[in-house]
């Protein structure tokens, strides 16, 4: 994997919607951490063209790209850490990293000033109106896609995740991902649930940016005892007990926990360094399922390749 370090840099292309974006302004937000209960400051800045996703702790003055191989930790969210101090950790990222990918924004520097995302309300609606807010500008480079070519599996009990591939990665059509989650859990009020969707910016905005994360309520209790999940409230997280919703306004949507386990794969997919030329399909998938599905397709040269979006040299 040590050739997918860093993507190599492309020609850039005349067409315009084809290039790499960065965000026209930064935007801030306060927030807490849900697992700490500290409050935390972010900022989303823009980056230049090749430059990728990369958060800084502002607090240690150390960085971290935002890539699946410098993930340490998934097991109750998705940790990064600076491979050179691995003490300078960022975790809940996948959020804000869904947002990022589904709205197109390649370049971005994001500074928080502790080890956590601030969690917001659960889900990645506010980080969209923060990277709406912002405004996104084009750069004078193309966007370089990852084409699955051949399927990868992983499994871990009854779960699993595929990426499969969608056919040729055309240099006149966009990239794209096709996503179907399946979830099944003993809560009934959760059941079984799937959901399926091809993402673009659109798709991501009104069908599942807004699903929150969501918990059992015994699985809480046992958290906070342990010292986590202090920040976690029915204000940022789905809570059910049983066959019973907790929170007073019920949910947001129909097959909002399944949404949900789709918009956490959009971001820990988005890990990946580059947008990718795939389906993923999934069922029960977590964390864990969809890191070591990416380590296990850049483990096989054979299963992926680099390609250019340049509609004009199809055209041509």
């Amino acid at each position: 994997m040590d050739g997918m370090a860093r993507l190599p840099a492309v020609q850039s292309s005349a067409f315009s919607g084809w290039r790499q974006r960065t965000l026209k302004a930064a935007i801030d937000c306060v927030g807490v951490g849900v697992h700490s209960g500290h409050r935390v400051s972010l900022t989303i800045r823009p980056a230049a063209a090749n430059h990728g996703i990369v958060f800084r702790r502002t607090d240690l003055n150390r960085s971290v790209a935002a890539r699946f191989d410098n993930v340490v930790d998934t097991r109750l969210c998705t940790v990064l850490a600076d491979p050179a101090m691995p003490s300078a950790r960022v975790g809940t990222v996948e959020h804000l990293m869904a947002a990022l990918s589904a709205l197109s924004i390649d370049n971005a520097v994001i500074d928080v000033d502790g080890p956590e995302i601030p969690i917001l309300d659960g889900s990645a609606a506010p980080f969209v109106f923060l990277l709406d807010c912002a405004g996104a500008v084009e750069q004078d480079a193309a966007r370089t896609v990852i084409e699955v070519r051949r399927t990868v599996r992983v499994t871990a009990g009854d779960g699993w995740a595929e990426l499969r591939p969608l056919g040729p990665a055309m240099r006149a059509t966009p990239p794209m991902l096709d996503m179907d989650v399946s979830i099944d859990f003993a809560a009934s009020a959760i059941g079984r649930q799937a959901v399926s969707v091809r993402l673009t910016g659109d798709s991501f905005r009104h069908e599942i940016a807004s699903a929150r994360t969501f918990a059992d309520a015994g699985d809480v209790r046992q958290l906070q005892a342990a010292g986590l999940a202090r920040g976690g409230s029915l204000d940022n997280a789905i809570v059910v007990d049983g066959a019973s919703i907790l929170n007073p306004g019920g949910l947001r949507m129909e097959n909002e926990f399944a949404s949900h386990k789709l918009l956490d794969a959009v971001g820990d997919l988005a890990l990946a360094g580059g947008p990718l030329h795939a389906r993923f399909v999934a069922h029960r998938p977590g964390h864990d399922l969809n890191n070591r599905l990416l380590r296990a397709l850049f483990a096989d040269a054979a299963a992926w390749r680099l390609a250019a979006t340049d509609p004009l040299a199809a055209a041509a």
